[in-house]
């Protein structure tokens, strides 16, 4: 079965939706609507689909069963829940939105209109990031004792200029919530949950109202602790790191490729496999047009899978508002100059 796709917002992200639904065999892109038609316009000309005048004739399409919910992030919720009251099953950009009060809002549609939401974190579906979950669930890193999150990123001014919305609190949030949350996401999905929080964040590169630099520690619930880092202001980009230390060894992810397994049952020091070339990866440390598209490809095969199957996809709403938990606590603590206690 082949399920129509429609792209709501056509920015820079819009492009990496509508490559990877070309990608999937079960997949079409049918249609992309913006507030700007002449973007619309020109995204659907090159793409070979149609672009609707506004959000309400899209969503009244019924060759489209999934939209991508690609415009900045303060409307996520709101245009999502718009979606599934049509009956739409939900594909929306990370972040889920920019308040825990939104994504609860948008999680509750989903549910009641009983489609399937997915928030994108593609980067579950990177190869050493995935080897490395099934090292933990297996046990053999051992009990988990540290994790450290790294966005060491860049970005010019002209970047944060380029759109009236960017870098502000109300559509966008700082570096850890744009650029930083994927490694959030993959830090608790690794570690579990978090219980507490203490940050420090401060803008030291950009004429932006949020932050730039965002430093934070947290301890888990399981008692580990860990450390989460992100920056645009970090010239001229390095890769994403993950790394996270068992009782019985470490494992470090470099812009999705394991670059050092140690473990203490394993034979191999150094590496998990040969590394791929990854400058076409790293670019997207200075240019956030640079991503790979096949993690995006892997979600949304997933939330196709999980409409079939009738479970929920591998990333769902909770996963999504569980990311955005941890960003708040931390830009709370950072105003506060406390440790924020998490709650559920």
């Amino acid at each position: 079965m082949t399920r129509g796709f429609g792209i709501i917002g056509t920015g820079v992200i819009a492009a990496m939706h509508a490559d990877a639904i070309a990608t999937l065999p079960g997949a079409r892109l049918v249609a992309v609507t913006d507030v700007a038609a002449g973007a619309a316009a020109a995204f659907a000309a090159a793409r070979g689909c149609a672009a609707e005048p506004d959000l309400g004739a899209l969503l009244a399409r019924t060759d489209i069963d999934v939209v991508c919910v690609c415009v900045p992030s303060g409307l996520h919720a709101e245009i999502g829940v718009h979606a599934a009251k049509a009956g739409k099953h939900l594909v929306v950009e990370k972040p889920i939105d920019v308040t825990l009060e939104a994504a609860g809002r948008l999680i509750a549609a989903a549910r009641q209109a009983g489609v399937a939401l997915t928030v994108m974190s593609q980067h579950r579906f990177d190869p050493g990031v995935s080897e490395l979950k099934r090292l933990i669930d297996d046990g053999a890193l051992g009990r988990l004792v540290l994790g450290e999150a790294s966005t060491k990123w860049y970005r010019t001014q002209a970047y944060y200029d380029s759109a009236p919305w960017r870098g502000t609190w109300a559509m966008d949030g700082g570096s850890l919530l744009n650029q930083g949350v994927h490694y959030v996401d993959l830090l608790r999905w690794c570690m579990g949950p978090v219980a507490e929080v203490t940050a420090v964040c401060s803008t030291q590169a950009h004429q932006i109202e949020v932050e730039d630099t965002s430093l934070a520690i947290v301890r888990f619930t399981s008692g580990a602790v860990g450390t989460i880092l992100s920056s645009t202001a970090a010239f001229p980009g390095f890769p994403q790191r993950l790394e996270i230390t068992g009782t019985s060894g470490t494992v470090t992810v470099e812009d999705g490729q394991i670059v050092r397994r140690a473990l203490a049952d394993d034979a191999r020091q150094e590496g998990g496999g040969a590394r791929q070339d990854g400058r076409a990866r790293a670019a997207a440390a200075a240019d956030p047009a640079a991503l790979d598209v096949s993690g995006h490809a892997a979600q949304i095969a997933d939330l196709l899978a999980a409409i079939d199957e009738g479970r929920e996809p591998a990333v769902n709403g909770r996963a999504g508002r569980d990311a955005l938990q941890i960003v708040c606590a931390v830009y709370e603590s950072a105003r506060s100059g406390r440790t924020v206690i998490l709650g559920s």
